[in-house]
């Protein structure tokens, strides 16, 4: 069994060699067969230089010039992976690395499953760390969007999913959305092909200033959500 581990990076040239390193020893402690691809979303900082300098095992990069979105920058790699499961999560690590294990156990305890996500509603210390007014704004805005696209999952919004490679090219293949909605489209991509998806606990561990503006990008996902599940619903599969 291979695993692919997707990282998308735009302009992170300060936090990327670490992240590069911890994530290539926690590879190779914990699993057999792996990849971590690095997606380079037209960063201008040098930090794909950066990761390809270190030479370390079963780590790539993959890019492009321009910057085209995160969604772009996930997409990219996703379609480039090789593992019988693919994953992702940002730059940051926010929710560590142990993470990386908990997805590829429960995939093999839930060989149903044709996506994984993680949720920090289903842990109790999944949103520890926040100060109470933007855990009460992470909490709506992730309500308020679940609501909208009909989905019944707790935390849409976790930027760390994973995907079997089946559920890799079916999704991702027909994706469009370049920046942040991108994980609607997925998951509204996975419910269209009637995917079964698993949610796991997260904990948020390391914490960076979200660059969420909870009126002004509610509004403008709720746009984009209307936009994607009529497209989504008229397609064939």
């Amino acid at each position: 069994m291979k695993f692919s581990l997707c990282i998308p990076m735009y302009n992170e040239s300060s936090i990327i060699e670490d992240t590069a390193r911890q994530l290539s020893a926690y590879m190779q402690a914990n699993f057999d067969d792996y990849e971590v691809i690095f997606s380079n979303d037209g960063s201008k900082d040098g930090c794909d230089k950066i990761v390809e300098s270190l030479h370390l095992p079963s780590v790539r990069v993959v890019g492009y010039e321009q910057n085209r979105g995160k969604g772009y920058a996930v997409r990219t790699a996703m379609l480039a992976a090789k593992g019988d499961y693919v994953m992702f999560t940002d730059a940051d690590l926010a929710y560590g690395t142990d993470v990386i294990g908990t997805v590829r156990d429960a995939f093999l305890a839930h060989p149903e499953a044709d996506m994984v996500i993680g949720s920090r509603n289903l842990s109790k210390d999944g949103y520890e760390g926040y100060t109470p007014i933007r855990k009460l704004a992470s909490k709506t805005y992730i309500k308020v969007l679940c609501l909208a696209g009909g989905f019944k999952l707790s935390d849409s919004q976790c930027g760390c999913k994973a995907f079997t490679q089946d559920a890799v090219k079916k999704i991702f293949t027909r994706c469009e959305v370049d920046r942040f909605a991108f994980d609607f489209e997925a998951i509204l991509w996975a419910v269209k092909y009637g995917m079964t998806i698993h949610e796991i606990p997260v904990k948020i561990i390391n914490h960076r200033e979200s660059s969420v503006n909870l009126v002004r990008d509610t509004l403008k996902m709720l746009r984009d959500l209307v936009k994607m599940k009529r497209r989504i619903k008229k397609a064939k599969i």
